[in-house]
């Protein structure tokens, strides 16, 4: 049992603590500061809980921060958390909020729950320090005595010889050992993202001799039920599209499976017989399965995930099993690990990136719709956008899929920067991130802030970006406006809602990374990407309409059919690399036209043309809207422009024209 001091000027605060601490042991209390100093002198004190507004003081900090635990204590949780940022990062501070509201209290019961085994595993490194040193004394002794012994030593005092060395040997891996956890506890205590507590994981594969290990944290969807997903597999960060090939389902026969339903840890030193051994044990571990170790993670009594290592290994060969101190070791790590994965909120937020995940953003967005409501304010002031990198593949065919989660995390960071405080974020699935903007009234609105987010990713420097296939790493995105008055729904009717507007953006999305010319098998290097497209919900049609945001200008170009159409076909001269060319058009309205030709327009090209319109040659100006072939076999490709500077002359001529051809001729969409 340890010694606690509760140091706090206020009695209802002092009360509250003393109560609090006394399953620790033995509760010394301080109204003032020269008490609390008094006691720190005398008594071996493992815990302190002291007043944060009072535990600045000098003398009193100098004497803290020898302890192994500290707790600040308060009513203000933002006051707390400035304070605890004050007291360096190598010692164990926590915070504890004075309340008796349930979550504080539960959050009480397990921080001091944690501080307790954090001094007792502090205590028992200095007992075994003080057992190291005495026996270091007594080997030098004995060397001593060693280096004055004759040649004529008997056989027995050889082998006590040998004896002396094999315990120094001991000795010696102790602390070696005793220094690998110390500094595994202070990695984990530290971590403040997902990248540093996977690092940790190849440390504590070295720390008990493991060939592999893998780390699982416990996730749910509505096709799947509940699974374990790995965030770490024999050893390799798994990129997104690996998961579902390493993933456990809960109610299945596999190892993972079996501890986070039960609970319970498994040692298994030939698990190649077991039932439990599934297939992905069986044919995706680097090397075949000898023995097991696993453990669950948990917070309180809930399962959050599993830790498992694989074939032990001893002195560089294949040991038949782990041992006693492994088991120790592993049991002791995981408790440590569910602690960060809880701290780090893994529920919520995407293990590699920090971003918020898919479920979780939803439900924000949800809270945050129905807040407006409930304020009479305008719901329909946002918008719903999704990226995707360009060419993200040919980044992690050519570099690797480790270089590949690198730069989803650099990705996640400059999104991040890059939105407003008001936005919300999250990695909706593999290279795809999806934003939520609030406070826009209109499609051009959402558009101009995407574009700022598409240059500060362009503009951005990434690693290897250079081999990419335009030489710079790009994102494209895709806008989608919400309506104007979005009903209050239940949960799951809101989320499904709110993923329509998502799969909007999603279409958006496509027509930005080209995904029709690619379709079609045009030259990838002719397909446009790196562009922001937004999708315009129209009463009549279901069909999606594009807005492509040109970067140099940043004026808005929208491919909408306002005009009747006419199937017309006249000639229509175009300039081409110093030369004029010769076409016919397909369709012809006061907006603009379709033409056909044998060789194809970038997007957003400006082009001089000329239409003979009845006996007369007439020149306009057009901006291409798109341009793809006319079959996936053909030679030729259908070109639309958009008139640009159409003038009230220019409107006349083709409004008499279209009136020569007669009503039989129109066709509207």
């Amino acid at each position: 049992m340890g010694k606690v001091l509760v140091f706090s000027r206020k009695p209802e605060d002092r009360e509250f603590l003393y109560e609090a601490c006394r399953p620790l042991g033995l509760v010394y209390t301080a109204a003032t500061a020269e008490k609390a100093q008094a006691i720190l002198d005398v008594i071996p004190i493992s815990i302190a809980l002291v007043d944060a507004e009072a535990a600045d003081t000098p003398p009193l900090r100098e004497r803290l921060l020898k302890l192994p635990v500290i707790l600040l204590a308060g009513r203000s949780e933002d006051r707390l958390k400035e304070a605890i940022r004050t007291w360096p990062s190598e010692n164990f501070i926590e915070f504890i909020v004075i309340s008796a509201k349930p979550l504080d209290s539960t959050r009480l019961a397990r921080i001091l729950r944690t501080a307790q085994e954090y001094a007792r595993l502090k205590s028992d490194l200095r007992s075994m320090a003080g057992a190291k040193a005495t026996a270091d004394d007594r080997l030098k002794r004995v060397y001593g005595e060693i280096k004055n012994l004759s040649s004529s030593l008997f056989d027995g005092l050889a082998k006590e010889l040998e004896k002396r060395v094999a315990l120094k040997e001991r000795y010696s891996r102790f602390r070696n050992l005793k220094q690998r956890f110390e500094d595994i506890l202070r990695k984990l205590y530290s971590a403040n993202d997902v990248g540093v507590l996977l690092d940790i994981v190849t440390d504590i594969k070295e720390i008990v001799g493991a060939g592999g290990i893998s780390l699982y944290i416990l996730e749910q969807n509505e096709t799947l039920g509940r699974y374990l997903k790995p965030l770490v597999w024999d050893d390799a960060f798994l990129a997104h599209a690996d998961f579902s090939h390493f993933m456990a389902l809960l109610p299945s026969q596999d190892f993972a499976s079996n501890v986070a339903r039960t609970g319970e840890e498994l040692d298994l030193a030939d698990p190649g017989r077991d039932p439990r051994c599934s297939a992905r044990y069986r044919d995706n571990l680097k090397t075949p399965l000898r023995n097991l170790l696993a453990f669950p993670l948990q917070n309180g009594q809930e399962i959050i995930g599993v830790i498992e290592i694989y074939n032990k290994v001893a002195e560089g060969n294949p040991a038949p099993g782990f041992n006693a101190e492994d088991r120790q070791i592993l049991r002791g790590l995981s408790e440590h690990i569910s602690l960060a994965m809880t701290k780090l909120n893994l529920i919520q937020y995407d293990a590699l990136t920090g971003l918020l995940r898919p479920d979780p953003f939803f439900e924000k967005i949800i809270r945050k719709i129905e807040t407006l409501s409930k304020r009479r304010q305008e719901t329909g002031s946002s918008a719903m956008v999704m990226g995707d990198v360009d060419w993200f593949k040919a980044f992690n065919d050519r570099n690797g899929h480790e270089a590949g989660n690198r730069l989803l995390r650099d990705l996640g960071g400059v999104l991040r920067s890059s939105i407003r405080d008001e936005d919300f974020l999250c990695r909706y699935g593999g290279e795809e991130f999806l934003i939520f903007l609030t406070g826009v009234k209109t499609i051009e609105e959402a558009t101009l802030l995407t574009e700022r987010i598409r240059k500060a990713v362009e503009s951005n420097r990434f690693e290897f970006e250079e081999f990419q296939p335009r030489q710079n790493l790009t994102m494209s995105f895709g806008v989608t406006l919400l309506p104007k008055d979005i009903p209050v729904l239940e949960p799951a009717a809101a989320k499904a809602l709110f993923k329509k507007f998502a799969h909007e953006a999603d279409v958006a999305l496509a027509e930005a990374k080209g995904k029709k010319l690619a379709a079609l098998r045009m030259d990838g290097r002719m397909i446009p990407k790196n562009r922001v497209c937004v999708y315009i919900r129209e009463k009549a049609s279901v069909m999606s309409k594009t807005t492509i945001l040109r970067a140099a200008n940043e004026k808005v170009y929208m491919e909408k059919r306002k005009f009747e159409r006419y199937g017309t076909t006249t000639l229509c001269i175009f300039r081409e690399n110093g030369s004029h060319r010769v076409t016919t058009t397909i369709n012809l309205s006061l907006g603009g036209a379709k033409i056909s030709t044998d060789t194809p327009f970038p997007l957003a090209r400006r082009v001089d043309l000329f239409l003979v319109l009845g006996a007369k040659a007439n020149p306009f100006q057009g901006d291409v809207v798109y341009c793809q072939k006319a079959s996936p076999t053909s030679a030729f490709y259908y070109t639309g422009f958009r008139f640009r500077e159409l003038t009230a002359g220019d409107q006349k001529i083709l409004e008499a024209y279209f009136l020569s051809l007669g009503n039989e001729a129109a066709a509207t969409e």
